[in-house]
Order: structure tokens, then C-alpha cells, then sequence
């Protein structure tokens, strides 16, 4: 079955020529030319993937990634200008899932949807892992990873894909201590540099979705210059 992306971003050539690139992968690509427009259109019509440009009128990309995170963990790329380092990491600490610098190589781009819609459904289906080892509970805790859902207390938690990551790669050894750089190589891989408080961001992020359920969420610890634990 053929993948769907949204395309959101001011430049017509880049909608024209990354759409006929994408299509010619396989993919079925919906193009939006503004923020406010991308996020009606991917409300409406949810996609597999979005791939985002920071600076928009009516709505900038990074708007339009703090409404979706309030409903929705779909992956998402972000385009960014050669000078926005800065709006790369504010990005992936709100949530994006990558970034890409414009100009860019549509190769490129289309290796790192590649790579994201894979690692995402690595996470909704392991055809060879045991139903055993697919679903981790801890408690009030329960992950299921061929479906990619997590919930406390038996609610569900609307969890991205690189929070979903964090939160398994705690609760699978609680008590054990993870440094930022190892649950940066679990999160991300090698595909991307994001720095620590890229981290703390998403922890950060995580403890606010718990909290929505469970106002006495306390389950993931700060160890303060070390990294973080799950309660044992």
C-alpha cells in the first residue's frame, strides 16, 4: 500500500519538484503552500509523514508543529534554512522527528522519509519478535510495540515515535541509569546530531502527556548531571 506525505511549504518549486520526486517513489503526496492551509489539509487527510518548512506565512512551520503535537505523534521533517541552527534544535526539542537544510539533495530527502517511516513501522509490527518480548509492562505501565501504543493505567498515552523510543528504552531496565548520549543513539541513531537538551525537552514533554492521565506521575527520575532512570 502506497505511503502518504504532506508537503508543506511557501515555494512552489519546491512542491512541484519534491512532489514528482516523491510520486515517482510511490509515495502519494498532498502539497500544501502555507502553515495554516498544511494543518486544515493534514487534520482532514492524516498522512503517514509530513515534511515541513520552518518559515511560512500565516502560520510558521514551528506554529504548525506545537498544534499537531497536542493531537498527534506523525512523524515529521523539518525543512530549515543554511542559517536556522538555532530553529533546527527548538524544532527537534518540540518534537519533529529530523530536519534537512535547504538547499537540499531530493535524494537525500527522500532516504530520510525512507528512514523515519521505517523506524516507525519497526515500532507497529515485528513479525519475528515473540509476543513476549513485543509487550513491556511495568507496573501501571504497558508498551505494545507492534502497535506502536502506550498506556497508563490502561489510558492511552499519545506517545511520537522518538518519545515512544525514550520512555521503552527506560522501562525496559528500570532502576538502571541512561546518560543523554545513550538515549540519544536509541532515539535518533546516527541519521542526526541533537544535543542534550534536545533530550530533556522530550523527557520533559513526556512527563506532561503521563501527567494528563495521572497527576502523580513520578515513575521517570532526574539523576542531575548523570541522565534519567525508571522507578524500580
Amino acid at each position: 500500500m502506497s505511503q502518504n506525505i504532506a508537503l508543506v511549504d511557501d515555494d512552489r518549486n519546491i512542491l512541484t519538484s519534491v512532489s514528482m520526486s516523491l510520486e515517482a517513489e510511490g509515495y502519494n503526496v498532498k502539497t500544501y503552500n502555507d502553515g495554516e492551509e498544511g494543518l486544515s489539509g493534514i487534520k482532514t487527510s492524516t498522512p503517514d509523514l509530513v515534511v515541513l518548512d520552518i518559515k511560512m506565512p500565516r502560520m510558521d512551520g514551528m506554529e504548525v508543529l506545537t498544534k499537531l503535537r497536542e493531537e498527534s505523534a506523525i512523524p515529521v521533517i523539518f525543512l530549515t534554512s543554511k542559517d536556522d541552527e538555532v530553529d533546527e534544535v527548538i524544532g527537534l526539542r518540540m518534537g519533529a522527528d529530523d530536519y534537512i537544510t535547504k538547499p537540499f539533495s531530493q535524494r537525500l530527502l527522500i532516504e530520510r522519509i525512507r528512514a523515519l517511516l521505517r523506524r516507525q513501522e519497526l515500532q507497529k509490527t515485528s513479525a519475528t519478535a515473540k509476543k513476549s518480548e513485543e509487550i513491556v509492562e511495568r507496573g501501571d505501565l504497558t508498551l505494545d510495540d507492534s502497535r506502536h501504543l502506550c498506556s497508563w493505567k490502561k489510558q492511552p498515552i499519545n506517545l511520537t515515535v522518538t518519545e515512544y523510543l525514550l520512555v521503552k528504552a527506560l522501562a525496559q531496565r528500570p532502576g538502571h541509569v541512561k546518560n543523554r548520549d545513550q538515549l540519544i543513539d536509541l532515539a535518533y541513531g546516527e541519521n542526526i546530531y541533537v544535543d542534550d537538551r534536545t533530550i530533556d525537552s522530550h523527557i520533559k514533554r513526556i512527563r506532561k502527556k503521563f501527567k494528563k492521565i495521572d497527576q502523580d506521575f513520578d515513575q521517570i527520575e532526574t539523576l542531575y548531571g548523570i541522565g534519567y532512570r525508571y522507578k524500580e
